[in-house]
């Protein structure tokens, strides 16, 4: 595996293949990788000739009351387990590398509308740093398909229709997502949980997953349920940020009747803020 740190080099390696007619897809994480990083990898290397995987801990995307610094960074493991899945480039610039100018001054990529809703009542200007960090890698990798978990369902969105929007080039591929035993998704942020947190964490899928059933069993009052659902995220000892039922296309909230349906969650354990989301297809 090669390791870049700079987009000249970046470039030197993408344009010879391009030269060998060569396809390449991307993974953008912020590192500290987990089993739900590498099954994006191993997707990537279904799709494509080569895997480019990008670890950048995006300053833009971190509030004012959120500590990058805090943000674990665990580059020589990274780089062992991308190793072991043979990927062919890690690119790991500097933030210099990526941000050329102070933050105000910084050119900016918004998507608004899907941006503002959920985590982005609660997270302000963060998916304007998600936005505008993919859209960068995307120039500089040049690729032609960008892996991303569903996990993060609205960050997915967003990026969709980034794509969609400024007429990008790539192909935007979702990976469901990874979960341990007892449903929790993995997330590099479940390492900040203490063990008696942790014990409380699968509420999060058990709230979206009992939901879920009530919808298919005909529930039809989605804000009754959402309040329902707040109650027993807060039962489990969770603080929870938000709960809503939305439709899967846009994140409007839903009405009964509509048949792709998305329950999405993020809640507060201690320190660490997970979130979650489960799609649902009725009959």
């Amino acid at each position: 595996m090669i390791q870049v740190e700079t987009v000249a080099a970046l470039r030197r390696r993408r344009r010879q293949w391009r030269e060998a007619g060569e396809s390449v897809a991307l993974v953008p994480t912020m590192g500290n990788l987990h089993a739900g990083h590498l099954r994006l990898v191993e997707r990537a290397r279904e799709l494509a000739d080569r895997v480019v995987v990008s670890i950048f801990v995006n300053p833009m995307q971190f509030g004012a009351n959120e500590d990058i610094d805090a943000y674990p960074r665990t580059l020589d493991q990274d780089r062992e387990k991308l190793e072991a899945l043979d990927t062919d480039l890690l690119f790991a610039p500097p933030v210099e590398e990526v941000y050329q100018r102070e933050p105000a001054q910084e050119t900016r990529v918004q998507v608004p509308g899907l941006s503002e809703r959920l985590c982005g009542i609660f997270r302000p200007g963060h998916f304007t740093g998600v936005a505008t960090v993919v859209c960068k890698l995307f120039n500089m990798v040049q690729p032609e398909v960008a892996v991303f978990g569903r996990k993060d369902y609205q960050q997915l969105l967003v990026i969709r229709r980034l794509v969609e929007d400024l007429c990008l080039p790539v192909k935007i591929e979702g990976v469901d997502t990874v979960r341990e035993a007892d449903g929790l998704a993995l997330s590099s942020r479940n390492g900040y949980l203490s063990r008696e947190e942790r014990s409380r964490a699968p509420a999060i899928y058990a709230t979206l997953r009992h939901l879920a059933e009530e919808i298919r069993g005909g529930a039809g009052d989605y804000r009754g349920l959402e309040r329902a659902g707040l109650a027993r995220l807060a039962g489990a000892g969770l603080r929870p940020d938000y709960l809503e039922i939305c439709r899967a296309a846009d994140l409007e909230p839903a009405q009964a009747g509509e048949r792709r349906l998305v329950i999405l969650a993020a809640a507060w354990l201690g320190r660490a803020r997970l979130i979650d989301n489960l799609l649902l297809t009725l009959e």
